[in-house]
Protein backbone atom coordinates (compact mmCIF):
# COMPACT_ATOMS: atom_id res chain seq x y z
CA UNK A 1 0.00 0.00 0.00
CA UNK A 2 1.54 3.54 -1.34
CA UNK A 3 1.27 6.66 0.94
CA UNK A 4 3.25 9.07 -0.68
CA UNK A 5 3.87 8.35 -4.20
CA UNK A 6 6.37 10.67 -5.15
CA UNK A 7 8.42 9.49 -2.30
CA UNK A 8 8.22 6.10 -3.55
CA UNK A 9 9.05 6.75 -6.98
CA UNK A 10 12.47 9.10 -5.80
CA UNK A 11 13.21 6.32 -3.74
CA UNK A 12 13.04 3.77 -6.79
CA UNK A 13 15.30 6.00 -8.55
CA UNK A 14 18.36 6.89 -6.19
CA UNK A 15 18.38 2.76 -5.14
CA UNK A 16 18.45 2.43 -9.42
CA UNK A 17 21.44 4.79 -9.65
CA UNK A 18 23.28 3.74 -6.83
CA UNK A 19 23.79 0.04 -7.81
CA UNK A 20 24.29 1.15 -11.51
CA UNK A 21 21.15 0.06 -13.16
CA UNK A 22 20.28 1.55 -16.98
CA UNK A 23 16.58 1.97 -16.15
CA UNK A 24 13.99 1.32 -13.50
CA UNK A 25 10.06 1.16 -13.37
CA UNK A 26 8.20 3.42 -11.16
CA UNK A 27 4.18 3.78 -11.13
CA UNK A 28 2.23 5.97 -12.45
CA UNK A 29 0.35 9.14 -11.82
CA UNK A 30 -0.31 12.79 -13.61
CA UNK A 31 2.45 14.17 -10.91
CA UNK A 32 4.68 11.84 -11.28
CA UNK A 33 4.54 12.14 -14.84
CA UNK A 34 4.96 16.17 -14.65
CA UNK A 35 7.65 15.69 -12.11
CA UNK A 36 9.68 13.10 -14.55
CA UNK A 37 9.56 15.95 -17.39
CA UNK A 38 11.27 18.21 -15.27
CA UNK A 39 14.10 15.79 -14.30
CA UNK A 40 14.26 15.24 -18.04
CA UNK A 41 14.73 18.70 -19.30
CA UNK A 42 17.07 19.18 -17.09
CA UNK A 43 18.78 16.11 -17.63
CA UNK A 44 19.19 14.24 -15.10
CA UNK A 45 17.13 11.40 -16.70
CA UNK A 46 17.00 10.38 -20.00
CA UNK A 47 13.21 9.03 -21.88
CA UNK A 48 10.98 7.39 -19.82
CA UNK A 49 7.50 6.00 -21.31
CA UNK A 50 4.23 4.32 -20.38
CA UNK A 51 4.02 1.04 -19.88
CA UNK A 52 -0.42 -0.03 -19.85
CA UNK A 53 -0.36 -3.04 -17.38
CA UNK A 54 -3.59 -2.88 -17.54
CA UNK A 55 -3.92 -2.01 -13.91
CA UNK A 56 -2.72 1.19 -12.69
CA UNK A 57 0.06 1.95 -15.63
CA UNK A 58 3.86 1.93 -15.02
CA UNK A 59 6.61 4.14 -16.48
CA UNK A 60 10.02 3.03 -17.69
CA UNK A 61 12.96 5.32 -17.03
CA UNK A 62 16.14 5.76 -18.48
CA UNK A 63 18.59 6.64 -16.39
CA UNK A 64 22.28 8.75 -17.18
CA UNK A 65 24.05 8.45 -14.35
CA UNK A 66 23.63 11.66 -13.23
CA UNK A 67 21.73 11.94 -9.62
CA UNK A 68 23.75 12.15 -6.74
CA UNK A 69 20.45 12.06 -4.63
CA UNK A 70 16.81 12.94 -5.21
CA UNK A 71 14.05 12.83 -2.77
CA UNK A 72 10.46 14.31 -1.78
CA UNK A 73 10.04 17.01 0.89
CA UNK A 74 7.53 16.17 3.23
CA UNK A 75 5.57 18.14 4.64
CA UNK A 76 5.01 19.82 1.31
CA UNK A 77 6.24 23.87 2.52
CA UNK A 78 4.78 26.05 0.85
CA UNK A 79 7.04 28.55 -0.69
CA UNK A 80 6.54 32.71 -1.35
CA UNK A 81 8.63 34.53 -4.50
CA UNK A 82 11.23 35.51 -2.20
CA UNK A 83 12.39 32.43 -0.11
CA UNK A 84 13.90 30.10 -2.73
CA UNK A 85 17.15 30.91 -0.98
CA UNK A 86 16.57 29.69 1.76
CA UNK A 87 15.22 26.51 0.89
CA UNK A 88 18.01 26.06 -1.75
CA UNK A 89 20.32 26.00 1.62
CA UNK A 90 18.43 23.66 3.22
CA UNK A 91 17.72 20.96 0.70
CA UNK A 92 20.46 21.71 -2.05
CA UNK A 93 24.17 21.15 -1.71
CA UNK A 94 25.93 24.48 -3.09
CA UNK A 95 24.66 27.75 -4.81
CA UNK A 96 23.47 26.74 -8.69
CA UNK A 97 23.63 22.88 -7.99
CA UNK A 98 20.26 20.83 -8.14
CA UNK A 99 16.85 21.89 -8.71
CA UNK A 100 14.41 22.11 -6.42
CA UNK A 101 10.70 21.14 -7.98
CA UNK A 102 7.97 23.32 -7.14
CA UNK A 103 4.13 23.12 -8.03
CA UNK A 104 2.89 26.41 -9.00
CA UNK A 105 -0.53 27.69 -11.09
CA UNK A 106 1.46 27.04 -14.33
CA UNK A 107 1.79 23.29 -13.08
CA UNK A 108 5.03 21.26 -12.40
CA UNK A 109 8.68 23.40 -12.69
CA UNK A 110 12.03 23.97 -11.36
CA UNK A 111 12.85 26.81 -9.24
CA UNK A 112 14.92 28.23 -11.26
CA UNK A 113 12.02 29.11 -14.33
CA UNK A 114 9.88 30.77 -11.03
CA UNK A 115 12.53 32.36 -8.70
CA UNK A 116 11.55 35.78 -8.38
CA UNK A 117 8.40 35.27 -10.01
CA UNK A 118 6.18 33.11 -8.01
CA UNK A 119 5.28 31.84 -5.47
CA UNK A 120 4.38 27.70 -4.88
CA UNK A 121 4.90 24.42 -2.89
CA UNK A 122 8.12 22.01 -2.59
CA UNK A 123 7.39 18.77 -4.01
CA UNK A 124 10.87 17.23 -4.32
CA UNK A 125 14.60 17.97 -4.95
CA UNK A 126 17.60 16.49 -7.15
CA UNK A 127 21.12 17.24 -7.43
Amino acid sequence: MRHDLISDVMSIIKNAERVGKKECIVPYSRMVRDILRVMQEHGYIGAFEYIDDGRGGKFRVELLGKINNCNSIRPRFPVKKDEYDKWEKQYLPASGVGILIVTTNEGVVAHTKVKGEKGGVLLAYVY
